[in-house]
């Protein structure tokens, strides 16, 4: 078969790709070089970074005009001692690296992401630079091989040199010899999860020597550096303790050989590639949007094994942003440093999840484990202050919150806003762990994470609110941002009436006879989702009675998605496709929702032209394709990029209970190899050509025949 050459990519790449897209099945994807990011110039500051990460540790990596090296280094649980202010989640520190003679960025200069193997390669002439994070530990590599002895330095440059209003000046040791180590140590004493979190580095290399407290370089000219940082954070009661700890962990990193180091390394890489794929051919857009597919993913494993959930609001590659605006009439230009980001350091339900649902059907589970974690730690306090506060069972996680947790303290006469009176993320976060159980089957994540936080949930809504003549009755309650303190908001009551029946569809081995009556009784109380008319036409509505809105955002869907009540193989599938075209909030990129619930409708056209806007929305500011420019939120906006590839998957393959749709929102000019995953531990693999399926692979091959043609609407 003839395949047009995709415009944008070298005429080799784009006959490599053709290839990739119609091997066989189950060949390993390894071909990935045609989707790493090529640069032939140097940057002009961190807004030309590229990203790096092993899940916990990341950089924004830059080389600029004068040949120097520099990142900032990341860390996810990082926090400052104002974890709800800007700079909440600060940058650990930043690093240069300098040559002599200095690399030359004139000419023959090539800086390479390397997608396959975790890592960023400059070559300039004879000179060859690498930068990785060890994806199994601690680690930050940097090795040159230079082909004639050059000098080598390495300097750590604060970002926080004095203290300033909540956060503390770094700590920089100056009795460490052929070490450069520094730290922030947290000083609030507020916040038990914060007192003492000590967060830092320390630099050290082969032939390296002190020239200060914050330089190292070479004692003589080599061909050849290898320098490390390992990175920790940790509570502890003194910093000494700290640093007695870093040098153990340090040690013991260390003592791994490098080149195992790297094969382990690229090893976890290579796994993670080939747990599933989408490359797309077809118009000019299709090679775009596989590439910003592929470098989400990319991002997002860079940034989602660490102690705590992505940050929507820049995940942990902030850069230093340039902004203009107007101050007391006077046109300013400013820029906002590297630690800092809008919209703080808490974390943002609504914001957080587009990352998370992906994972799904991307087969990430080890990614989703932080965000599940998090909660279930915070749930035993959020408890306790139901209790105390409400004088009832229960839990629910407010819509915006610092990673320890908290909960919102009202009295039904609280005249309310954007995220009081919002009681939906723990239906949500229900929702998405009864998933991940489908997906992989993990009775102890059911019986220590799902279940408890589930069934905390379910006591909430059931004795918050009066029940009337035998049904709940939820006023004053959210409908989301959108509507404030209204009677019976559709998106929790979709929630409940998604999440019961799957409590209920649990094993007796996993619930107990007191739960499932509980359920049972509970979800015959749940009221009927609100429909009115628009135009005459039967649709959902946001809420039974509700008043003015107060965002950008269309509750009234929440039955489409995040709650599957409505979708491809549904009842009232009709009445949801109308709801769907009536909306008022049409719009595309950062939060909005349009892309995943057409998709979930089979409205081909809407998905596909939502994928091809999202998955190239690059910042104009930033260099990366895949720093998404920040619409409601902050660059990088991880909403635009989680939504987009969620999106994406779900033109290709939807699954409910032991179904799996095949193409159920996929334009027949595209064509397609994938790998995504299902329920029951399953996995689909397939080529897709001209809107026909010519070859599928299902594992576990019994799960074939539960695989269905899906009847999409163009």
């Amino acid at each position: 078969m003839k395949m047009k050459t995709l415009f944008f990519l070298p005429r080799h790449l784009a006959v490599l790709f053709t290839l990739v897209l119609f091997s066989a099945l189950g060949q390993p994807v390894k071909e990935l070089a045609a989707y790493d990011v090529v640069w032939n110039s140097p940057s002009e500051d961190s807004r030309g970074s590229m990203p790096l990460g092993n899940g916990d540790i990341g950089l924004n990596v830059w080389v600029e005009k004068s040949g120097d090296l520099v990142f900032y280094i990341s860390k996810t649980d990082a926090w400052s001692d104002n974890v709800g202010g800007n700079k909440g989640l600060p940058k650990v520190g930043r690093v240069r690296l300098k040559l002599s003679p200095a690399l030359t960025t004139s000419s023959g200069f090539v800086q390479t992401l390397k997608l396959a193997t975790g890592e960023i390669e400059i070559r300039s002439g004879a000179a060859t630079m690498r930068v990785w994070v060890d994806a199994n530990r601690p680690l930050i590599h940097l090795e040159s091989e230079t082909g004639e002895p050059r000098d080598l330095e390495v300097a750590f440059e604060t970002t926080r040199p004095a203290s300033e209003k909540n956060l503390q000046a770094d700590t920089i040791l100056t009795d460490q010899t052929n070490h450069v180590v520094w730290f922030y140590r947290n000083l609030n004493k507020d916040v038990p999860q914060l007192t003492n979190r000590t967060f830092g580095a320390a630099i050290s290399g082969d032939g390296l020597v002190s020239a200060s407290s914050t330089v190292l370089h070479s004692a003589k000219p080599a061909k050849r550096h290898e320098i490390s940082i390992c990175v920790l954070t940790a509570q502890t009661p003194t910093p000494e303790a700290w640093l007695a700890q870093l040098n153990q962990v340090d040690a013991q990193a260390a003592s791994v050989p490098l080149a195992t180091a790297r094969r382990e390394h690229e090893k976890w890489w290579g796994d993670f590639w080939n747990r599933s794929w989408i490359f797309i051919s077809g118009d000019d857009d299709a090679a775009k949007v596989t590439r910003g597919y592929i470098l989400q993913r990319f991002t997002s494993a860079c940034a989602g094994r660490g102690a705590y959930p992505i940050k929507f609001n820049g995940s942990i590659f902030t850069m230093d942003w340039h902004k203009s605006e107007k101050i007391k009439g006077v046109e300013t230009n400013y820029i906002v440093p590297a630690d800092a980001r809008d919209w703080g350091g808490q974390y943002w339900f609504q914001n957080t999840r587009p990352m998370y649902w992906p994972m799904l059907q991307s087969g990430d589970f080890d990614m989703m484990r932080p965000l599940f974690k998090m909660f279930r730690e915070i749930l035993p306090n959020n408890e306790k202050e139901v209790r105390d506060f409400y004088h009832h069972d229960g839990a629910y996680f407010a819509e915006t919150k610092p990673f320890y947790g908290g909960i919102n303290k009202l009295k039904p006469d609280s005249p309310g806003k954007y995220t009081d009176f919002y009681y939906t993320p723990i239906l949500e976060l229900s929702a998405m762990m009864l998933d991940y159980f489908a997906y992989t089957g993990d009775k102890n994540f059911a019986r220590e994470t799902l279940l408890p936080i589930a069934d905390a949930g379910m006591k909430f809504f059931d004795q918050h609110w009066p029940h009337e003549n035998g049904k709940l009755v939820l006023d004053p309650d959210n409908s989301i941002e959108m509507f404030w303190k209204v009677r019976n908001p559709a998106p929790d009551i979709a929630g409940l009436r998604w999440v019961l029946p799957g409590l209920l569809a649990l094993s007796n081995e996993l619930t107990t006879e007191e739960q499932r009556a509980r359920w049972q009784r509970f979800l015959k109380e749940i009221p009927e989702l609100p429909v009115g008319e628009t135009n005459g036409q039967k649709v959902l509505l946001p809420a039974e009675v509700y008043g003015p809105s107060h965002n950008s955002e269309n509750p009234e869907l929440y039955a489409i998605y995040p709650f599957r009540i409505f979708g491809i193989g549904k009842t009232g599938l009709e009445l949801a496709r109308t709801t769907f075209a009536a909306r008022k909030i049409k719009a595309n990129g950062c939060w909005t929702q349009d892309g995943v619930q057409s998709a979930l409708l089979g409205a081909v056209e809407t998905a596909r032209k939502n994928v091809t806007f999202v998955l190239q929305r690059k910042e104009p500011q930033c260099r990366f394709p895949a720093f998404w420019d920040h619409g409601h939120d902050y660059v990088p906006d991880e909403d635009n990029g989680g939504h987009g590839i969620h999106a994406l998957q779900l033109m290709l393959t939807q699954s409910e209970g032991r179904k799996i749709y095949l193409l159920p929102a996929w334009p027949k000019n595209w064509n397609a190899s994938f790998k995504l995953h299902a329920p029951f531990n399953t996995t689909v693999e397939g080529v897709v050509r001209n809107g026909k399926v010519e070859s599928l692979k299902v594992m576990p091959p019994e799960r074939k025949a539960d695989v269905i043609l899906a009847d999409s609407k163009n």
